[in-house]
């Protein structure tokens, strides 16, 4: 190739670099239709990020910020014209998946069954009977998180009153850590009803501006407003919409952060079942899709507590046996 030939090669590839600079460079107010009151509008509803915009439903720009339909659908075609997204290899799949993380709290038959622990960038749903484990397992997640990371930060949505700092402080000295960091990087919040309890978790979001190292996000339990609130098979169909977009949520808030979501579900048994077990988890379809991993807990003998894989993208079915102990998770 001749000199002359290399230059032009050279001054097209640093062109193609500066578009991509600019792309990367592009914010909401220069979206069309995104003026100043505009952009606080969406900010406040946690549309922080072009990417937030790309991904966003027209009818929830719409509700966020006030604009027409026709803004909001220019709005997010801007976007992704900007986001440049579309198809990509497997590869580059391959690739960004490098930087999932799994979580342990030490429990070797547990990280078995879940290929190594509980995985970031998805939601693990646990359903269970009372009393069959699922709350020790968010408090143990709480703790080993820090374990492996001493920055990070454990973001804990309360909805029945089942936080109790003392778990963290048994679960931290059994893992050999600083209790009293421990509970300092436990954020936790009380919710009130289903919509104080889709607002903390669009607020998580706001502790990741803010620097904190958040690496889980547990909601414990998921479904208890959403049964309170909606009784009968008249508000089914309202509940299970409503339940759907905060599933949606916290996977969004999952996969743009790179957290492991855990939730717990509620059970119920089911009359017409004759013949094997009966219980089934709350939310039926709705949470059961939404969920990345689900894990059915119940107790075991002599007792201890066994946990069966019944659903992942990549993962057999499976089972496992544990103890619960007062300052640590163990092995059957």
């Amino acid at each position: 190739m001749k000199a002359k030939e290399k230059e032009i090669v050279n001054d097209i590839e640093l062109e193609m670099e500066n578009i991509k600079e600019e792309k990367a460079e592009v914010k909401i107010m220069d979206l069309p239709g995104v003026g100043a009151a505009t952009a606080e509008k969406l900010e406040a509803a946690g549309y922080d990020s072009v990417l937030s915009v790309a991904v966003s439903t027209i009818g929830g720009l719409v509700d966020a910020s006030g604009v027409g339909e026709n803004v909001a659908r220019k709005m997010i075609q801007a976007a992704r014209d900007n986001m440049d997204m579309g198809f990509e290899s497997g590869t580059d799949v391959f690739n960004r998946r490098q930087k999932i993380e799994k979580i342990s709290f030490g429990c070797s038959n547990l990280d078995n069954l879940l290929g190594g622990g509980f995985e970031t960038g998805a939601i693990t749903e646990c359903f269970g009977e009372f009393g069959s484990g699922k709350t020790q397992i968010a408090h143990a997640l709480a703790v080993g998180c820090q374990v492996q990371d001493p920055t990070a930060v454990a973001v804990f949505i309360d909805t029945e009153n089942t936080f109790r700092p003392d778990r963290i402080i048994d679960f931290a000295k059994g893992a050999g850590i600083d209790p009293d960091k421990a509970l300092k990087n436990v954020k936790v919040a009380r919710a009130y009803n289903s919509d104080h309890q889709m607002l903390l978790a669009e607020k998580v979001g706001d502790l990741v501006k803010k620097g904190l190292n958040v690496k889980v996000v547990i909601v414990d339990s998921l479904t208890a407003h959403f049964r309170a609130e909606f009784i009968g098979r008249g508000t089914l169909a309202v509940r299970q919409q409503k339940l759907n977009k905060h599933m949606h949520e916290l996977l969004r808030v999952a996969d743009m952060n790179n957290v492991l979501v855990y939730v717990t579900n509620q059970v119920m048994s089911k009359p017409d079942v004759f013949f094997g077990d009966p219980t089934a988890a709350i939310g039926g379809h709705i949470v059961a899709h939404a969920s990345t991993f689900r894990i059915y807990l119940r107790k075991g003998k002599k007792g201890s507590r066994v946990a069966k894989l019944i659903d992942s993208p990549n993962l057999p079915d499976g089972e496992a046996m544990f103890y619960l102990e007062t300052d640590s998770i163990k092995d059957f």
